[in-house]
């Protein structure tokens, strides 16, 4: 049987279609090498960073894995003055997900999501299946039927 990961699941019991990738004997250190073992776009392959207001609230930004996080675009999407980087530390108990494996599907808890308009240049996008080596691609349409999100530009140029 084919190995599947608590997002594939969750998106077969809402039958949303869905492609699956696996990069696991492929070592890779960052996305932009997952996009590189993968064969896809760099801009189409979209990493999930947690965040952290100094009200205490978290977010959850999905951005282009060859982009960075601009932190303060992120915070004005959210309403907030600032917001900073989860701890690594915190990360595991606060969403269920290690470093590298975080998925925007299956969180412990929702935390509102914001992901960057360059997603719409796509018909799909690739993001984490919430474990290393794995990613799943959706539309846009569909990732919404499962969480809902705003879209914002949040990355640096």
């Amino acid at each position: 049987m084919e190995f599947k990961t608590n997002v594939m699941r969750i998106l077969d019991k809402q039958k949303i279609s869905y492609n699956h990738y696996s990069y696991i004997d492929k070592p890779t250190t960052n996305g932009e090498e997952v996009a590189a073992v993968l064969g896809q776009n760099p801009n189409q392959v979209f990493k999930t960073l947690v965040t952290v207001s100094k009200t205490k609230q978290h977010y959850v930004f999905m951005l282009p894995v060859n982009k960075e996080l601009d932190l303060k675009k992120a915070a004005a999407s959210v309403g907030e003055k600032a917001v900073d980087m989860l701890k690594m530390k915190e990360l595991l108990p606060l969403t269920g997900y290690v470093h590298g494996g975080c998925s925007p599907i299956g969180m412990k808890k929702f935390f509102k999501t914001v992901i960057d308009t360059s997603a719409q240049n796509f018909p799909t996008i690739i993001y984490s299946a919430g474990k290393i080596g794995y990613q799943v691609e959706t539309s846009l349409t569909d990732l919404q039927k499962i969480i809902p999100f705003s879209l914002s530009d949040i990355s640096t140029n």
